[in-house]
């Protein structure tokens, strides 16, 4: 298989079921999105040598990225749909995990503290933001709404890891400095 077909050439590219698109469509915005957050993801991978079980959930939300993004390239559900609600449930019970390690937030913090956890804050607006492309798309095609829930939940538990690894690591907090007590 050769790795280029010159079709992006022309500013074009084929979607599952072979039907040729502008690289600019929803569909396609919406699953590069995901590749890009599936990509940055391996970058915290790397980052993380004395985490493993992060390091095995990543890898596993990697998988389900790429479930995804497979998805979102399938114009409808003719093919089957490989986003199951079962990877959010297994989702919510890792945000849970971990949300209950770090001090109970009682204001909002800023996004930071070791490299690792910097990071996963970051793939966090990443997530958000493919969140917010996925929603563009479904406002014009269908799509597998599990991977909306699933983007968002993804962000929620990116968060909580990263609260996570700075706690474990004896990070403080960075707080808002112009705060008000929000959480309670």
């Amino acid at each position: 298989m050769k790795l280029y077909t010159k079709t992006g050439d022309k500013g074009l590219t084929r979607i599952i079921g072979g039907q040729k698109v502008r690289k600019n469509t929803a569909r396609v915005v919406a699953y590069g999105g995901v590749d890009e957050l599936n990509s940055y993801l391996g970058v915290i991978i790397s980052d993380l040598p004395d985490y493993p079980a992060l390091r095995s959930e990543l890898i596993e939300i990697q998988q389900i990225l790429f479930d995804c993004g497979t998805d979102l390239a399938t114009p409808d559900d003719s093919r089957g749909y490989r986003t199951d609600i079962a990877y959010v449930k297994w989702l919510e019970s890792k945000i849970d995990q971990y949300a209950d390690v770090p001090p109970v937030l009682k204001e909002f913090i800023l996004p930071g503290g070791v490299p690792a956890a910097a990071k996963l804050q970051y793939c966090r607006t990443i997530a958000r933001r493919v969140e917010r492309q996925v929603v563009a798309l479904q406002a014009d095609e269908p799509i597998n709404e599990v991977v909306l829930i699933f983007l968002n939940r993804l962000s929620d538990y990116l968060y909580a890891i990263a609260r996570y690894v700075n706690h474990a690591e004896g990070e403080p907090e960075m707080v808002y400095r112009r705060n008000k007590t929000i959480f309670h």
